[in-house]
């Protein structure tokens, strides 16, 4: 199979109005399974189907096919010294991360059959003591 890049339309917090992310994905029939974790678009988790639309020779999401089980969240951290450790930390669990262009961004896949309360624990005793901040981007309850 040969992947294609996808584009997500999302809000832009930092400079307002629309932003554009861009992701690799897999054909499955007319549709698109993602193969990256999202930093930016809300709502969508690696290994989702979504359906595309093609505009000025691009494919863009418009919207999901079937969801995958799969969680995203994004960390932010305040000392990018606390990158490194806290992926360690997140991949024992048996969630993989990617790091964004910003160094202290990472968004974090939360496959179905880790304990996402053991995860959300873990993000939360950071946030208290001011290691961090995170953003639950799309959230399967069902874990």
């Amino acid at each position: 199979m040969e992947y294609q890049k996808i584009f997500f339309e999302h809000d832009n917090a930092i400079e307002g109005g629309i932003g554009i992310e861009s992701a690799w994905a897999l054909p499955v029939g007319d549709n698109y399974q993602l193969d990256n974790i999202l930093f930016y678009a809300l709502g969508y988790s690696w290994k989702d189907i979504v359906a595309t639309e093609t505009i000025d020779s691009e494919k863009y999401v418009k919207n999901i096919v079937q969801k995958s089980g799969h969680s995203t969240i994004r960390i932010i951290f305040e000392d990018e010294d606390d990158v490194e450790s806290t992926r360690d930390y997140l991949q024992s669990l048996g969630c993989d991360s990617e790091i964004s262009d910003v160094y202290i961004l990472i968004a974090v896949d939360i496959p179905p059959d880790v304990d996402i309360e053991k995860v959300l624990a873990f993000l939360e005793e950071g946030k208290s003591i001011g290691k961090w901040g995170y953003e639950e981007a799309d959230v399967n309850w069902q874990h």
